[in-house]
């Protein structure tokens, strides 16, 4: 049976483990580490005491289920999360990619009472500003960006990784959740998407395999590597 309340830390481990369900990765300790950028040995620990708590329940080949107390857990958690983004940036009018660590922070004290007013004041918006939905399972499927090819049309559904530098940096290329163009060069180096109003967008290789995009033509269905999703700096050209 699992506690009643999560803490702080349990909860953190728990949006990253929901993460990796959504994106359709394996739920493991070693891809809980990458994404978290935690050693090991702190990730072991805390997944024997999620364990313990009754949260989750992980099998002999290591790989972790959440059970249905944990779900619903974690399922809170990400849409707090979500929620809090997307208030920050329509009704506060904080830009997009400064919300996801001031969300980190607030998800974890919200009430019951404020999400609803939140919910209320967000109208009829499905998604964080980063692309992700607010409720869980309505996950639109796309592909990545750096495997679209030259002159397919796309749109822009979602950043897989949220770091807040990394969404300076988008930010900056002008790719954003809605955007709407065509992929006008593919290198080692580089992808531009050439937008509707002309405006080129470039980003390096690395980050474009972090964004999702619906293409017409669409190559095929592939799921990024956690290691993709965690980017250092120096690894997209900062």
């Amino acid at each position: 049976m699992a506690t009643e309340h999560a803490t702080v830390a349990e909860e953190e481990y728990l949006q990253t483990l929901f993460w990796l369900q959504e994106a359709k990765l394996p739920m493991t300790g070693a891809n809980v580490a990458r994404a978290m950028q935690l050693s090991a040995p702190t990730v072991h620990e805390m997944i024997g005491r999620l364990e313990r708590d009754g949260y989750i329940t992980r099998a002999s080949d290591k790989v972790i289920s959440f059970t249905p107390s944990g779900l619903d857990h974690a399922e809170g958690v990400v849409r707090r999360h979500r929620l809090i983004e997307r208030f920050l940036t329509d009704v506060l009018g904080i830009p997009w990619d400064e919300v996801h660590e001031e969300a980190e922070r607030l998800e974890h004290a919200m009430s019951p009472v404020l999400e609803e007013r939140m919910l209320a004041a967000i109208g009829d918006a499905k998604t964080c500003p980063h692309g992700h939905p607010i409720v869980a399972g309505a996950r639109i499927d796309g592909v990545p960006l750096a495997d679209v090819a030259e002159g397919a049309k796309v749109t822009i559904l979602r950043f897989e990784n949220e770091a807040e530098d990394l969404l300076h940096y988008l930010k900056e290329s002008g790719i954003e959740p809605g955007l709407k163009g065509t992929l006008t060069a593919n290198s080692p180096e580089q992808v531009t998407v050439t937008c509707e109003d002309g405006q080129l967008c470039s980003v390096t290789f690395s980050v474009a395999e972090t964004v999702s995009v619906i293409a017409d033509p669409s190559p095929p269905s592939r799921i990024a590597l956690p290691e993709q999703l965690v980017l250092a700096r120096e690894r997209y050209g900062r």
